[in-house]
Formats: structure tokens, C-alpha cells, sequence
């Protein structure tokens, strides 16, 4: 293959961290090390340096505005052009006029298949430019054989090619438990605790893990913390939170602004992780979790229906018995199950989404 110049949009990088910033900081850390090829990497911010480092054949680009418009209109087709780019790389949306070969990576098309969980004017504008972008583009990835199956279905475009999320290395490092848990009760004051990591949107569930909690009565020995921004309110949940007792508010923590290093500490600390999304177009916290040696329960639908060896993990997204069964389960469990953290190291790693992602490079280049 000849030396190909590789233009990425890292404006995800200007925001709070996402699943598409872990999804391109771990695909080009793997990518960079083939020499052959030469990265240009841009955002606004260039905030991001530190994540991909100093290399001969990877350069940082400034887009002049944090406006979306001027940056697919104006800067991204500067850049393009000027640097004589073969391949760009955007996630979910492509700019409107192709100056090079275009990838785009959709992540899930989750608001076509369970539709009441979001607004109106977000499915009809994302239907429309996912349509536009899967359409242009040159190569089209994504990161489940479920997501897979949805795009295809909804947009009739059946070479879409995976490139499955991975684990980041430090999630399989060994610790002290009882060190890492002690800290975080100095730093959160929180002990003995549930673990819920995700944005906030109804489709997430938070209002039914809150429930089983309650009822099941486990803020008696526990509290039940949550981590992620708030994107789409849940009303549901807002609603039962303020009929709770002070007593049982009080074991319910919001952690937000955590940076990478304090999230891994706070994985570490967790007495289970629990995962209830009704909907998900991958879902890295259940494998995080299971490569730290947390026990990870794990909704049992979409593209999480893949976690076959989370085993007695798995439950009902929509049967509150079956959540408090695993529950009941995942607190008998001691100790890093290290055949779980051995399955999830060789099947998500960021060396097997590169060598898919090169070798749909190559083949489109065999198209000409």
C-alpha cells in the first residue's frame, strides 16, 4: 500500500470526554505506529496532544472557530486541500462536499430503533444527515455486529465494515483493592458502592436501577454512584428521587468532571458495576469493569446481548427481579475472574479494530 495522508476530526476532543473520543484516542494510538502512513489530527482546543504524543508522521491542525458550520464548511475543506488528504475521518456526519475520500464511523443508529426514547427534532435531523453520510462516504464503519445490522436495515448499505471498541491496557493492571478503595472514600466519601457509568438519558435506565435499589433496600449498607453528563433528562427519575427520605438520598452520589485517572480509581474502588441501558450501540462500562475485576452486571440487550461471558451478569433491562437476582449474585462474587479479563483482552483490543480498519482501506483502494 502506498504512504496514504489521513485527515481525522477530533472536534469530539473540544468536549467532555465520549464514547467516540475513547474510540478515536484508541484506533489511532494503534494506527500512528505504521510509519507508512502520515496522521493529521485537528480540533480547536488541541487538547488532545497528550493522548496521541510527539511523532514524525502525526501533525496537529487548529480549526479557527468552534462553530460546527465553519469547521465542515470553511476549515476542514482548507485543510483537505491544502494538505492533499486521501482519506478523512469523521464520526456519524460527513461535510457536505467531498474533497477526498470519505470514512465515517456510526456508532448506533439507536434513535431509529427504539424512537420514543429521543426528541423528535433529534430523529428527524439525524436521519437525514446519517442517511447523507452513509451514502457518501467511502467507507463506513461501525463498532457492534448490532449497530451493524441496524444501519444496514435502516439505510440499505450492506458493506459496512466493524471495528469493535477495546479496552484501554490500564483497566487489566493489577491493584490493591483495599488502597484504591480507601482513597476513594477520602477523596467521594463513598464506600461499599454500586457503579453506574453513562451519559443521563432515559433510554439509560437510571430510574430502574434507582428503584431496585430503594426497594431492595441495599442504601442501607451501599451507596449508588453515578458518573456521566447530563444529555437528555429522565423525568421518571427526577420524579421518584424526590419522594425518597434524606436517609436514602444521601447514599445517592453524582460524580462528574472526573479525569481519566480518577474515573480508573473509581472503577477500581466499586463494589459492583451495574449496567441497565435498555439500548446500547456497544457498551464499554461492563468490560472495564470486568477486566478491573469489579463484577459487572449488564443489561442483556442490543449489542450487549454480545457479553455472553458476564454469564450469571446479564439480566432483564425491564424485570426488576432479575436485576436484584444478579445484584444478589455480584456481591457473593471475590476475587478477578480472570478468564472474563483473558476474553475480553483478546477480543476487544485496539490491534484488532486497526487491522479491520487498514484492511478496508486496502480494499477500497483496490476499487480504482
Amino acid at each position: 500500500m502506498k504512504e496514504l495522508k489521513f485527515f481525522i476530526d477530533c472536534s469530539v476532543f473540544d468536549r467532555s470526554p465520549q464514547g467516540t473520543t475513547t474510540y478515536i484516542a484508541g484506533l489511532y494510538t494503534e494506527l500512528i505506529k505504521n510509519k507508512e502512513h502520515h496522521f493529521y489530527f485537528a480540533s480547536h482546543t488541541n487538547n488532545f496532544k497528550d493522548t496521541f504524543g510527539e511523532h514524525d508522521n502525526v501533525t496537529y491542525l487548529k480549526y479557527t472557530s468552534n462553530n460546527k458550520y465553519v469547521r465542515l464548511l470553511i476549515d476542514i475543506p482548507r485543510f483537505i486541500k491544502k494538505l492533499n488528504i486521501d482519506y478523512a475521518h469523521f464520526q456519524y456526519i460527513i461535510p457536505p462536499i467531498t474533497y477526498c475520500k470519505y470514512i465515517v464511523t456510526i456508532h448506533d443508529v439507536l434513535f431509529l430503533d427504539f424512537p420514543k426514547y429521543f426528541p423528535l427534532g433529534y430523529k428527524l435531523s439525524k436521519k437525514y444527515l446519517f442517511q447523507w453520510s452513509i451514502k457518501r462516504a467511502a467507507i463506513v464503519l461501525t463498532v457492534s455486529e448490532y449497530s451493524k445490522n441496524s444501519i444496514v436495515n435502516h439505510f440499505n448499505r450492506a458493506d459496512v465494515t466493524i471495528t469493535p471498541n477495546a479496552v484501554d491496557p490500564v483497566f487489566f493492571e493489577d491493584y490493591d483493592k483495599k488502597t484504591v478503595a480507601e482513597k476513594v472514600k477520602k477523596n467521594y466519601g463513598i464506600e461499599d458502592y454500586f457503579l453506574f457509568i453513562s451519559r443521563w438519558e432515559p433510554r439509560k435506565n437510571h430510574d430502574f436501577l434507582l428503584k431496585v435499589f430503594v426497594e431492595k433496600e441495599y442504601y442501607k449498607k451501599h451507596h449508588l454512584v453515578f458518573i456521566g453528563e447530563k444529555a437528555i433528562p429522565n423525568r421518571t427519575y427526577l420524579d421518584y428521587f424526590e419522594t425518597l427520605s434524606s436517609e436514602m438520598k444521601e447514599k445517592i452520589i453524582d460524580l462528574n468532571k472526573l479525569d481519566f485517572n480518577e474515573l480508573v480509581a473509581v472503577v477500581r474502588g466499586a463494589r459492583l458495576s451495574i449496567y441497565p441501558s435498555i439500548a446500547e450501540g456497544f457498551g464499554i462500562p461492563p468490560l472495564e469493569a470486568s477486566a478491573t475485576g469489579i463484577p459487572s452486571l449488564c443489561s442483556n440487550t442490543t449489542a450487549m446481548s454480545d457479553f455472553y461471558f458476564l454469564k450469571e451478569g446479564l439480566f432483564n433491562s425491564n424485570d426488576e427481579n432479575d436485576l436484584n437476582r444478579a445484584i444478589v449474585w455480584g456481591l457473593k462474587q471475590e476475587g478477578q475472574n480472570s478468564v472474563i479479563s483473558s476474553i475480553i483482552k483478546e477480543k476487544y483490543n485496539w490491534e484488532i479494530a486497526a487491522e479491520v480498519f487498514l484492511k478496508a482501506i486496502n480494499e477500497n483502494q483496490q476499487l480504482k
